[in-house]
């Protein structure tokens, strides 16, 4: 299923900088980045209730803002992209790793 996942990490401690790079790494495992703070995953239900956990561990509630949009399976049909950065379509694109 894809879900989109956008973050807002406070930066009013010393603390933010540190939970924000391990929210960007934590996400990089499972998605792509499509803009500074918005990653797209496509996981398997098992992958999103381990994805979501290690995001929820890792945020601060009272400072931090998650949020999840599950676009289900049928999400090409849902998002449109127009502007500067390329779009990946990672099931057409042919990615070399």
């Amino acid at each position: 299923m894809m879900i989109l996942i956008s973050y807002d990490i406070s930066m009013a401690d010393n603390c933010g900088k540190t939970r924000l790079r391990k929210i960007a790494s934590t996400l990089e495992n499972y998605g792509i980045r499509v803009q500074y703070s918005v990653f797209e995953c496509d996981v398997y239900p098992d992958e999103w209730v381990k994805l979501k956990n290690k995001l929820l561990k890792i945020y601060d509630p009272k400072q931090d803002s998650l949020r999840f949009y599950k676009l289900g399976s049928n999400w090409h049909n849902k998002v449109e992209h127009y502007g500067a950065k390329p779009s990946v379509k990672i099931y057409e694109d042919l990615l070399i790793l």
